[in-house]
């Protein structure tokens, strides 16, 4: 039996990872794909581990394997860097008969292990993009990430702000023109009047965090989101005078990229959960110190609806770079 060895801190893994496993794969028996990590790694080890344990779970012979980078030593030439990466594959793996890379370290490491090296794409022509570079500049390496992946570097906009100001609309007409999607007000969806209870809350809190993690793995980039959590907490606290503390628990769980702030110099609307017309200054003021308390970075929309629009896109399309 052939058995193969695909090495990579995989941060995260992209589409010129997957073609190297894939032509590793059809060239061996077996193949263990081993993911090194440390605790100060950009991405989270377990989650880079899921990406590569889901991409090739339909693939038996690949083997991912996940191990505790604390023997490397930086300082050292590749020759005797490699001799202590060789160590501890001999300590950890079976006895590997192939060493697969794209990377200068590919011959001095196959020659540590007693193994052959077959090179892939080494000048990058196929696939030229490196994982340090998505890091940096998701939206311009878009193409080369898995779209198990590309959840992660979404980037999620919230439209904030009391009733009745537009967020809604714009939230719809923005994910229109960025061609992705967004997340409406899911109360809206859940509610009829504003006779609730906290465990309506609760109910509300959870289907809208539900709705972002549902979006994100088919948004284009960016995700919009008419209102969050804190938004939540106000109206729970308004209207209740209290608020679940699974709502505090998901604000934690989602992060916002940025933070629109809606004026209330538009015209009030009415409906059948809008009841606050005669308040809306008093509710602006409170939607925006609840930023400040959190020292979240917020832009203030206000003007006419193509004046909001300037502002926004401005401020994505900057974002997109």
């Amino acid at each position: 039996m052939k058995r193969g060895l695909v090495i990579g801190k995989f941060l995260p893994i992209h589409k010129g990872h997957i073609a190297l496993i894939e032509f590793a794969a059809e060239r061996c028996d077996e193949l263990i794909v081993s993911m090194s990590y440390t605790d100060h790694d950009a991405i989270d080890a377990s989650l880079r581990f899921s990406w590569i344990a889901q991409l090739f779970k339909d693939r038996p012979s690949v083997k991912p394997a996940m191990v505790r980078d604390d023997f490397d030593n930086e300082q050292l030439a590749w020759p005797e860097r490699t001799k202590v990466w060789a160590d501890f594959i001999r300590k950890t793996y079976p006895p590997v008969d192939i060493l697969f890379s794209s990377e200068v370290y590919g011959e001095p490491f196959a020659a540590n292990l007693g193994a052959i090296s077959i090179v892939f794409d080494a000048d990058r022509e196929k696939f030229p993009v490196a994982a340090s570079l998505i890091r940096q500049h998701p939206f311009k390496y878009w193409e080369y990430i898995p779209d198990i992946v590309r959840p992660y570097f979404v980037k999620k906009i919230c439209f904030y702000g009391p009733e009745s100001t537009g967020k809604s609309t714009m939230a719809e007409r923005m994910a229109a023109h960025y061609k992705t999607v967004f997340v409406p007000e899911v109360a809206r969806e859940l509610l009829t009047s504003n006779v609730f209870t906290l465990k309506d809350i609760e109910t509300i809190g959870h289907a809208h965090a539900d709705r972002i993690k549902e979006k994100s793995k088919v948004a284009n980039k960016i995700l919009f989101c008419d209102t969050d959590a804190i938004t939540t907490q106000i109206y729970s606290q308004y209207y209740l005078h209290a608020v679940p503390d699974a709502i505090y628990t998901l604000e934690k769980d989602v992060h916002y990229d940025l933070y629109f702030l809606f004026d209330i110099d538009v015209p009030w609307v009415a409906d059948e959960l809008r009841d606050l017309g005669n308040q809306r200054e008093k509710m602006l003021e409170i939607f925006r110190s609840e930023l400040i308390r959190r020292n979240i970075p917020y832009i203030f929309v206000r003007g006419s609806f193509e004046e909001r629009e300037v502002i926004i896109k401005t401020a994505i399309d900057q974002l997109l770079i």
